[in-house]
């Protein structure tokens, strides 16, 4: 299932038009967004999303963000002493967990 759902998120809109015509009762498929046309085929092939996984995956964006929150504070309190060194350090620190985001996004 999963697979499915991936699949239909990476194709472009001219082919989600293109299969939404061939799976039939979607009506005004041309005037569709890209986000429209997931819905309507997912819900013509009776696919559904696993709420859980994106519930997951928001919680663990949370964390990662209030987690750089708390780095950004200490980035400036260092600036603020002159450490240059523990700023490099935190920045490191802030710049991995901005990819992490990205990621789980």
């Amino acid at each position: 299932m999963s697979d499915n759902l991936s699949a239909l998120d990476k194709m472009t809109v001219k082919d989600l038009r293109n299969l939404a015509l061939q799976v039939g009762n979607i009506l005004g498929v041309h005037a569709m967004k890209k986000e429209e046309l997931l819905e309507a085929i997912k819900e013509a092939k009776g696919i559904t999303e696993d709420s859980t996984v994106d519930s997951i995956r928001a919680e663990a964006n949370r964390r990662l963000k209030t987690k750089m929150g708390t780095l950004r504070t200490k980035k400036e309190e260092a600036r603020e002493a002159g450490d240059k060194k523990t700023v490099k350090t935190l920045q490191r620190r802030i710049n991995r967990l901005k990819k992490r985001t990205r990621k789980a996004a």
